[in-house]
């Protein structure tokens, strides 16, 4: 008896007020967020038993994101929690709320009951499930004290359960950013037409404070006189525009001409070829270029004498984040190779084997001058035979078969393309860095990743929203919405959204009706 009493003892320090709520987090809560303790203001916080449980079997997963956010939790728990008194009344937080250890007594003693506790027996009969010890949980906290008590999570069916028992609930809104209306891929200005044409000829103009005021640096707009011309234009801040600084196209090291074929690939072709931008977030759907673009920007730099990057480095995360490959068969590379063949097939269209009459986002009309002697070069090592010791997991080099190009650029370190579950600790110095499906990351994840990048490098976050495979982020919670809303107005931050696909009228279809 002496044991249930104590696990039942009262929790003094629960605030009891109008203004005051108590917040029950979810497991998944802790490990999106570690800090998401102090993030709750006046209010009281309460962390059921169970979750300390799931905490203790996540933990030792030495190498995912989820097991260090539990060995985290686990620190700042045992700081603020130093022995079993604290645990049982609670303890104050820096932030002024409260923070408390809930043990059931209506699980711990199964005779025990009340008629929440039955409510909840006779919708939720299996009380051996995780989830549904952690409802009982906030069901108890809400018969015990007054304040209003609300069950966080991200777990959207444990939602639904909690609201079937008549307990409140509701996701963890606190790095989710704010809902907005859809809006546009860029914005219009109206000139004059002899704004235009004093635009088009010097290259720059300075807007009016009221128009230039909603605009942020390196903003994208479209001027447009009411005669109907049109002129591309980018935001360097204090409302001076200047015209986009594009090449004719862009070209991988013995590939293809590339070059934009639409307004917003103008746009994201602009803010990849300016060294002054340090992060670029793109968003756009299916099929609008976005991956194929980065990349070859990214090596048309590459070849530049006074180029800053020493190469291109491509990834995206392995679903989830370091989530444990070993289960594929192979060397590391055979493991990534499905989740990173889209990247090789970029390439393989950047870089063709053979040549093709109208190759995809090439351009239609190339000058037939020389090439330069680089590219000379460049095909003559192309085309160069292969030792017959050189190993590459593609295998046949050296006995007769052909070597793609591309993978010369592999093989030289020119290009790296890896899983993102290894970056953590890295030093990413002089890397023209880009990071695909950045969508399906948590914020957490994306400032990991950021905050790898050195002097010298650029990161591009491309990705579509709309298309998230992760279950604990959505449309206004993933890492790559989050980047973007947070460094907006950032003078070495831009942003462009695609909309226009470019793929095939089937895949535009598809991605607009299905």
């Amino acid at each position: 008896m002496d044991n249930l009493r104590g696990a039942t003892a009262p929790i003094s320090r629960i605030r009891t007020s109008a203004k005051v709520k108590t917040f029950v987090l979810d497991t998944n809560v802790l490990l999106h967020d570690p800090q998401s303790i102090f993030k709750f203001e006046e209010n009281n916080l309460a962390i059921p038993v169970e979750v300390l449980e799931e905490l203790d079997a996540i933990k030792g997963e030495q190498s995912t994101e989820r097991g260090r956010n539990a060995r985290r939790v686990h620190r700042i728990l045992q700081e603020l929690l130093p022995d079993a008194r604290a645990m049982h009344e609670g303890v104050e937080l820096p932030n002024g709320g409260t923070l408390s250890i809930i043990i059931n007594p209506y699980l711990v003693d199964p005779a025990r009951t009340s008629p929440a506790m039955a409510r909840l027996r006779a919708i939720l009969p299996d009380l051996g499930k995780k989830d549904n010890r952690i409802i009982a949980a906030a069901l108890f906290v809400q018969e015990q004290f007054p304040p209003p008590t609300i069950l966080v999570t991200k777990d959207v069916n444990v939602q639904l359960k909690a609201r079937a028992v008549g307990l409140e609930s509701e996701d963890y809104l606190n790095d989710k950013v704010p809902e907005v209306d859809e809006e546009a891929s860029y914005r219009e200005i109206p000139l004059s037409i002899y704004e235009l044409q004093r635009f088009c000829s010097e290259g720059a103009y300075e807007l009016d404070e009221a128009v230039a005021k909603p605009l942020y640096p390196n903003e994208y707009v479209l001027l447009r006189s009411d005669e109907g011309k049109t002129m591309p234009a980018r935001h360097y801040g204090d409302g001076v525009v200047r015209r986009l600084k594009l090449p004719d196209f862009v070209k991988a090291p013995g590939g293809i001409p590339v070059r934009a074929r639409n307004l917003e690939q103008q746009f994201l072709m602009d803010a990849l070829l300016d060294d002054s931008i340090h992060l670029l977030t793109c968003f756009g759907k299916a099929g609008t270029g976005k991956t194929l673009l980065s990349i070859g920007c990214a090596l048309h730099q590459t070849q530049d004498e006074n180029c800053r990057y020493d190469g291109v480095s491509i990834s995206r995360p392995v679903m989830a984040l370091g989530k444990d490959i070993g289960f594929l068969p192979g060397t590391l590379e055979e493991k990534m190779k499905p989740w990173l063949q889209p990247y090789y097939d970029a390439l393989e269209v950047l870089i063709p084997s053979k040549p093709q009459k109208e190759p995809q986002f090439a351009a239609k009309k190339v000058s037939k001058k020389k090439s330069k002697k680089r590219d000379e070069q460049f095909m003559a090592a192309m085309t160069a035979p292969q030792p017959s010791h050189a190993g590459h997991s593609g295998g046949g080099h050296g006995s007769g078969v052909p070597v793609k190009p591309y993978e010369r650029l592999l093989r030289s370190g020119l290009v790296e393309i890896e899983a993102l579950a290894f970056i953590r600790g890295r030093s990413i110095a002089r890397r023209f860095f880009i990071l695909d499906e950045a969508q399906q990351l948590t914020p957490h994840e994306v400032k990991t990743v950021l905050t790898r990048i050195s002097e010298g490098s650029k990161i591009v976050l491309i990705g579509d929203p709309a298309q998230i495979d992760n279950p604990y982020v959505d449309s206004r919670s993933n890492g790559l919405v989050y980047a973007h809303n947070r460094m907006k107005g950032q003078g070495l931050a831009a942003h462009v959204k695609l909309t226009k696909g470019e793929r095939s009228k089937l895949a535009e279809l598809a991605a607009d009706l299905l």
